[in-house]
């Protein structure tokens, strides 16, 4: 089973990316990296440069109906240059559209505020984001992690590094490992 990660070329936080991979691989999962652009994304840590990492294809080369689920990854540039991609922006809404399962961590639900599907739903976020999704019609909390079922698509949302240990076992059955 396919696990899509969207992230833009540059600007991801590497363990937000690493920590759901893994999960899912150790779940029997097979994850693909998709980006905006072919090529490699460039991860950080904070502000620091940390490593690359190939991407298996982009966002126009792809369909949400291949895949169990999408992991939003964060940082803060990366969510941000994501929202401003109108394909990425589209291909998010397509897991929305068919009711597949969607983990963002950080400020992942920036890209969610931008696809309009926060409306109605509980999410948390790095705080930052909290008049943003309210703003988008969500509702905020402050939580390690937060499982909204709300239809037609379930919504996993977690704030910081500090929760991907709660993040992941929260996600990972909800793609149906």
């Amino acid at each position: 089973m396919r696990v899509a990660f969207v992230m833009a070329p540059r600007g991801v936080e590497q363990v937000e990316l690493t920590a759901p991979w893994e999960a899912v691989v150790e779940a029997g999962g097979k994850p693909d990296l998709i980006s905006t652009k072919s090529g490699r994304v460039q991860a950080f840590h904070h502000l620091d440069k940390a490593d690359t990492f190939p991407v298996d294809r982009t966002v126009t080369e792809s369909n949400a109906e291949d895949y169990v689920g999408l992991v939003l990854p964060g940082g803060l540039a990366n969510p941000d240059a994501l929202r401003m991609d109108k394909s990425a922006v589209a291909f998010v809404r397509q897991f929305f559209d068919i009711a597949r399962p969607v983990a963002a961590i950080c400020h992942a639900p920036w890209t969610l505020v931008e696809a309009d599907v926060v409306r109605g739903r509980t999410l948390t976020s790095w705080p930052s984001l909290q008049t943003d999704i309210r703003n988008a019609g969500g509702t905020w909390v402050d939580e390690q992690v937060e499982v909204c079922r709300a239809a037609p698509a379930t919504l996993i949302t977690s704030r910081k590094p500090a929760d991907l240990k709660a993040f992941c076992s929260a996600f990972i059955p909800e793609f149906g490992y």
